[in-house]
């Protein structure tokens, strides 16, 4: 039987670990943090999930899709908040049922390795922290701490004593899930000559803070949206959950006359709230604590190639190619990765080298245009969600989708609800623009020729 190691056990690493189970495969995934279901959760650093299309496509072939959405909260669009107080809804698609999913990362992940280990053929092991991939041989070096607790569930294994251990785990292939900052990568990086590896910082930073639930649970703003304050250099946004709070993240410039830098006491950080933010700071009573003890988070992209290294190392996820949550993509792109990885060695069962080529071949022109998609979506969702301008391009997209059904479709739309690879749905989006801009301009100097022809 054929044996992976799985370098990770995020969301896309246990998502995966399913897929190579369901598969016959035999499987060992390592995670460096504890077991999460022990509630070994660091707070402060997790944007909150919008699960859409392609992820529930990739939670479908597994059969927990449904599982995944009784914890999830539907949002069909966009709530602006003006500096005013003012409140614009912006659907997202032209079909009131489309939406994308509010999901918090602890249920899924859970949801994705229990899943994994309904196969006897999975083993998870948390606590163990990747060091170094002999890429030859398939073999990672792994130090087995002993902070995790000793209660875990079937077939996860926890360190049995009081010592870090170094280990070995050897398989036929190892895969790399193991984010943006990824060991098993690095060792690709160090051994491959010619790896070609580039990662790019936004000046702006992240932090996460809290709106709480009002009386009995109830959420104190729209439940079913995601919300956005867009103030040109900078933004909040805020993601419902279901115990009735949300989620909001502050996206700021890290230095600069106003920025994380320059902001330091509570009365700093109260006098910019009170400016910026004055509906969301009344619903923020721990707004002063959450600022000073959660950490500020940086936010990257990352291309890299090639992804795999002979029939021994691949990449998947994060790991291959981290982009900035600005499309709220990047979850649901690492999904896409298991689901194309996976039809890759149902078609080349017999040569994982040919799979992990044609893996490469599909997903790499897609993940860097979808990098290309979340920086400008950052410039759309700070700058122009607020403009008229902006809202009415909007509005005309939707009536040239209703009025040209599966012809004109809005980028946004071909990302997020369907499955058009998404370099493809870039191309198309820029050819439509092209013709519908095209267009209007001729029919605005026709409309002025038969002015003036009507004014002699």
């Amino acid at each position: 039987m054929t044996k992976f190691v799985l370098i990770g056990s995020g969301l896309a690493g246990g998502l995966l670990a399913a897929y190579l189970g369901r598969r016959g495969y035999d499987v060992d995934l390592y995670e460096r943090r504890a077991d999460p279901r022990e509630g070994n959760l660091v707070g402060g650093r997790s944007i909150n999930l919008a699960l859409s299309t392609r992820g529930i496509h990739a939670l479908e072939q597994i059969g927990i899709a449904d599982e995944v959405l009784k914890q999830a909260i539907p949002m069909p669009g966009r709530m602006i908040h003006e500096k005013s107080g003012a409140l614009h809804f912006a659907p997202y698609d032209v079909d009131p049922n489309k939406h994308i999913n509010s999901i918090g990362r602890a249920a899924l992940n859970t949801t994705v390795i229990e899943a994994a280990q309904r196969y006897p053929n999975v083993r998870v092991y948390f606590s163990h922290k990747c060091t170094d991939v002999d890429i030859d041989s398939a073999t990672a070096q792994l130090v087995r701490s002993s902070v995790a607790a000793s209660a875990s569930p079937a077939r996860t294994v926890s360190p049995a004593n009081s010592e870090d251990q170094i280990i070995e785990a050897r398989g036929d292939a190892i895969i790399g899930v193991d984010g943006a900052f990824s060991a098993v990568r690095q060792s690709m990086q160090l051994k491959i000559a010619n790896f070609d590896y580039d990662e790019s910082y936004l000046a702006h930073g992240y932090k996460e803070l809290t709106i709480p639930p009002g009386p009995d649970g109830a959420w104190r703003m729209e439940k079913n949206a995601l919300h956005i304050w867009p103030r040109k250099s900078f933004m909040m946004i805020a993601l419902p959950n279901p115990d009735g709070s949300f989620t909001c993240t502050l996206f700021w410039e890290f230095e600069g006359p106003r920025s994380f830098a320059t902001t330091k006491t509570d009365d700093d950080v109260r006098r910019f709230f009170d400016e910026e933010f004055p509906d969301a700071v009344r619903l923020m009573p721990n707004l002063l604590d959450d600022f000073k003890n959660n950490p500020t988070g940086s936010l990257v992209t990352i291309r890299c190639s090639p992804w795999y290294y002979k029939d021994k190392v691949a990449l998947v996820g994060d790991a291959a190619h981290a982009v900035v949550p600005f499309y709220g993509q990047g979850m649901n792109a690492a999904f896409e990765d298991c689901v194309v990885l996976d039809e890759c060695f149902a078609g080349f069962p017999k040569d994982r080298h040919r799979a992990f080529a044609e893996y490469f071949q599909r997903r790499k022109v897609n993940a860097d245009a979808l990098a290309d998609l979340a920086l400008e979506n950052f410039i759309e969702m700070r700058d122009k969600t607020a403009s008229r301008a902006f809202r009415a391009k909007k509005k005309l997209d939707h009536f040239l989708e209703a009025a040209l059904p599966g012809i004109c479709l809005p980028l946004y739309t071909m990302v997020t609800f369907t499955r058009i690879p998404y370099a493809n749905a870039a191309r198309r989006a820029r050819l439509q623009d092209r013709i519908v801009y095209a267009t209007l301009i001729i029919l605005t100097m026709s409309i002025l020729g038969l002015s003036l022809f009507l004014l002699r």
